[in-house]
């Protein structure tokens, strides 16, 4: 990814926090597997995968921890 896509962690609200950190995990996704194609296959798998789905779910508590973390909502 050449493109400059986040200039920042401060968002205005908590859930806007979140939509960040799900944006957050799944560019981690692509920039990891930059095959559309090979994506969508996978995701066929991991979709009726629990425990792949609790292991994302996990991914993105983490990236709601540094949005979090940024934007001072631990006071």
């Amino acid at each position: 990814m050449s493109e400059l896509w986040l200039s920042t962690l401060i968002t205005a609200t908590p859930q806007a926090g979140f939509d960040l950190a799900v944006k957050l995990s799944r560019v981690g996704v692509k920039v990891t597997q930059p095959s559309d194609e090979i994506r969508t296959h996978l995701r066929t798998v991991y979709e009726r995968d629990s425990e792949q789905l609790i292991a994302t779910s996990q991914v993105i508590a983490l990236n709601f921890q540094t949005v979090a973390a940024a934007n001072n909502w631990w006071r």
